[in-house]
C-alpha cells in the first residue's frame, strides 16, 4: 500500500476490523426539507449540495468509516416515475453525489461507496438486459469517479439483486449486497440463507441486510444468511444496516406496511442505548460492517462506535461532546438529573411514549402485492385521480 493510502474495505474486513456505515440520508434529508417523500429521489445532491455535505460530515464525526454516495433511487427510470419530472439527469445526480462523498471522506479515514438500489423497471417486468442497463449507467459514473467499493442495497427480490451484483462485479471493485428482507426471506419466499448464497455466487464479497426492519430483526436475518453460507461451504463478510425504528409488528414487507409509514414513525425511534445493544449483538453475531438506514441519525452511529470502542481501539470525534453512558450529566444543575449519570439507569429505563391513547402495536397492511401485479406496474405519468380512488377504496375495505 502506498504511503498515505487508505486501506480498502476488504483489507479492513479481512483484518477483522469493525467498519461503521453511515445512516439514512433519504429520511434524514426529508425531515430537513431537502427530499420529497413519495419519490424519495436524491436531487438534493445537485440542488442543495451544502445539505448533503453537512450530513456526510456529521456522520464522519460520529464515527462512520464509509461515506455512501447519496444515490438511492438515482436511476433514470426512478427519477421520471409517476409524474416526478426530473430537473437533472441521473448522471448529474450520481456525479455530484460521488464528489460530495469523496470530499468529506478525504477529511478523515473514510471510504466512498457507490450505491444502486431496486428499480421500477424490474417491478414492471422489464427484461434482465433492460434492468442491467439501468444499473450500468450508474456504475459507469462510479467507475469514472473511482469510488472505493460498490453496494447493491435495498432489494426485495434476490433475482434483481443478483443482476445488480453481476453488473457491479464487472468493474473489478469490491462488491457488497444487502437485501431489505426479514426472516421470511424475499418476496418470492427465497430464504435469507439461499439469498446470501445466490449473492455470493453472483460475485458479492459482503452480504447482509438493510432497511425495512429494526436492528434485532436484521441481525437475526443476517445470522440466517451466515448459516446458509457456511452450510454451502462458502465464505463472505457480513453487514447490517437496519432501520432506527422498532418493528416487532411488521410482516414480510417491513415498515412500509405500517400505518405510520412514513410520516408518523417517530414514536418508534430507537434510543442511543438501544443502538449500543444493537452494536453488541451485531458484533457477537460476527457482523463487522455495522451501520444504519432509514431513521438513523449521526448520534445513533456515535452510539455504535461508543459501544464497540474497546474492540475498535478508538472513539469518534463526536464523543468529545458526549459523556459515555450519560456521564456528562454529572455537570447538570438539577440533582435528580445528576443522579441519572450512570449506566444502569439508562440501560434499565423503559421509555414512555407520552401517548396514553395510542397502542403499543399496529395492524400492518398486507396487500400481498409484488413484482408483476397490476398495482406495481410503473408509469411516467402522474398517478391519476381514478387510480387513487381505486387504492383509497381498497385501503378502506382492508381497515
Amino acid at each position: 500500500m502506498a504511503p498515505g493510502a487508505k486501506k480498502g474495505i476488504l483489507e479492513r474486513l479481512d483484518a477483522g476490523e469493525i467498519v461503521f456505515g453511515d445512516g439514512g440520508f433519504v429520511f434524514a434529508l426529508e425531515k430537513r426539507g431537502y427530499v420529497k417523500a413519495g419519490p424519495w429521489t436524491p436531487e438534493a445532491a445537485v440542488e442543495h449540495p451544502e445539505a448533503v455535505r453537512q450530513l456526510h460530515r456529521e456522520f464522519l464525526r460520529a464515527g462512520s468509516n464509509v461515506m455512501q454516495t447519496f444515490t438511492f433511487y438515482a436511476s433514470d427510470d426512478k427519477l421520471e416515475n409517476r409524474g416526478n419530472t426530473p430537473r437533472f439527469s441521473g448522471q448529474q445526480i450520481n456525479e455530484a453525489a460521488c464528489d460530495l462523498a469523496r470530499e468529506v471522506a478525504n477529511e478523515g479515514d473514510a471510504l466512498v461507496a457507490g450505491g444502486v438500489s431496486q428499480t421500477p423497471s424490474y417491478l414492471s417486468c422489464k427484461s434482465e438486459n433492460d434492468v442491467k442497463a439501468i444499473f450500468k449507467k450508474q456504475i459507469d459514473v462510479f467507475v469514472k469517479k473511482d469510488v472505493d467499493f460498490l453496494i447493491a442495497e435495498y432489494f426485495e427480490h434476490v433475482e434483481e439483486a443478483e443482476w445488480a451484483v453481476q453488473v457491479l462485479k464487472s468493474t473489478g471493485k469490491p462488491v457488497a449486497a444487502t437485501m431489505c428482507i426479514g426472516p421470511d426471506g424475499d418476496l418470492n419466499g427465497v430464504s435469507p440463507g439461499d439469498c446470501a448464497v445466490k449473492l455470493i455466487k453472483a460475485g458479492a464479497h459482503i452480504v447482509g441486510i438493510n432497511c425495512h426492519f429494526d436492528p434485532m430483526t436484521c441481525v437475526k436475518t443476517v445470522k440466517m444468511m451466515k448459516e446458509g453460507v457456511e452450510k454451502a461451504g462458502l465464505k463472505a463478510h457480513y453487514m447490517c444496516q437496519p432501520l432506527a425504528y422498532h418493528t416487532p409488528d411488521c410482516n414480510c414487507q417491513g415498515f412500509i406496511d405500517l400505518p405510520e409509514f412514513p410520516f408518523s414513525l417517530e414514536p418508534r425511534i430507537l434510543t442511543r442505548w438501544d443502538m449500543q445493544q444493537y452494536a453488541r449483538e451485531a458484533y457477537n453475531a460476527g457482523i463487522r460492517y455495522i451501520g444504519g438506514c432509514c431513521g438513523f441519525e449521526p448520534y445513533h452511529v456515535r452510539a455504535l462506535a461508543e459501544e464497540l470502542a474497546p474492540e475498535k481501539g478508538s472513539l469518534p470525534q463526536g464523543s468529545e461532546k458526549h459523556g459515555i453512558w450519560g456521564s456528562g450529566l454529572e455537570m447538570h444543575t438539577k440533582p435528580w438529573v445528576r443522579a441519572r449519570a450512570r449506566r444502569d439507569y439508562w440501560e434499565n429505563l423503559k421509555p414512555a411514549s407520552g401517548r396514553p391513547f395510542c397502542p403499543a402495536m399496529a395492524n400492518p397492511d398486507g396487500w400481498g402485492v409484488t413484482k408483476g401485479h397490476a398495482d406495481l406496474m410503473q408509469q411516467k405519468e402522474a398517478t391519476s385521480k381514478d387510480q387513487l380512488k381505486v387504492l383509497f377504496d381498497k385501503s378502506n375495505k382492508s381497515n
